[in-house]
């Protein structure tokens, strides 16, 4: 047998190794990942009990902030918040792209202020996300499939929030997006902010390619940025114009996500 061919004989077994050791990590991850999460749930179902379950920031805000950036730190991922200008004293609708599974994390560790979310309500499925989710008044969505539903699910989540003066976030995608372009953008985030006349506060989330879990689980190490861009005042939208407003802004993120795409960062009359 040549030296070439021995080679390539025990390169195999050895690439084959390196998969599997791969896989196992990543396996480890997202058992720690689970462990943490529930951890997480209990903790802040201990923190519910004396409080009557009233003490929603500080559920979401330091509970919640700690589960996002413990689990991010395990997948060893740092997130970068790029931010010059403070975030709004008063209601405000949050809104970003959603290209990954993590993206969840990255939200919660952020600890947006006096902030509910909405979230599709398959994930109560895992009893973690479903116990922390009702502790923090998430709104649980339905389907696309479901108009009728869904049309309740927004109508009875903007009684809340007029009542309450709460800050929302959603993604105007409604679901990941994982080929590399911004989605379709729905009308619920648009038809909210024009109801409440609340400003829209327009996140960016780049991750890398190459970290990205997308619809799965096994994120690798990596830097992921998140930009605050300008706020979207709506003092003067009118449902008419739901359309327009709507087009108007994915518009803003799909030059967004090009400029980022070429260049490493939004466009610097975005970010000054």
């Amino acid at each position: 047998m040549t030296q070439s061919s021995l080679s390539g004989a025990e390169g195999v077994p050895s690439a084959a190794r390196t998969i599997g050791v791969s896989k196992l990590k990543n396996r480890i991850r997202v058992v720690a990942s689970f462990v943490v999460l529930s951890a997480g749930a209990l903790v802040m179902l201990a923190a519910a009990i004396p409080t009557l379950g009233l003490a929603r920031r500080f559920y979401s805000e330091i509970i919640g902030r700690a589960i996002g950036s413990v689990i991010l730190r395990l997948w060893g991922v740092q997130s970068v918040v790029h931010r010059s200008r403070p975030l709004p004293a008063g209601q405000a609708i949050y809104i970003a792209n959603h290209t990954s599974t993590i993206d969840l994390f990255l939200l919660i560790a952020l600890a947006l202020p006096r902030t509910r979310f909405f979230m599709f309500g398959a994930v109560r499925r895992i009893v973690p996300l479903a116990v922390i989710g009702y502790l923090i008044r998430i709104f649980w969505t339905a389907p696309q499939d479901f108009p009728e539903q869904r049309r309740r699910i927004f109508a009875r989540a903007d009684r809340i929030l007029r009542r309450s003066g709460d800050s929302v976030y959603l993604s105007p995608e409604g679901m990941r997006v994982v080929n590399g372009e911004v989605g379709h953008f729905n009308k619920g985030s648009f038809h909210l902010a024009t109801s409440l006349h609340a400003p829209i506060i327009p996140i960016y989330i780049a991750i890398p390619r190459e970290i990205n879990p997308g619809m799965g689980y096994d994120a690798q190490p990596g830097q992921i940025d998140l930009w605050f861009l300008p706020p979207i005042e709506t003092l003067d939208w009118r449902l008419d114009d739901l359309e327009k407003n709507r087009d108007a802004v994915h518009d803003l993120y799909v030059h967004v996500h090009d400029t980022v795409r070429a260049t490493g960062k939004p466009p610097a009359e975005l970010v000054a």
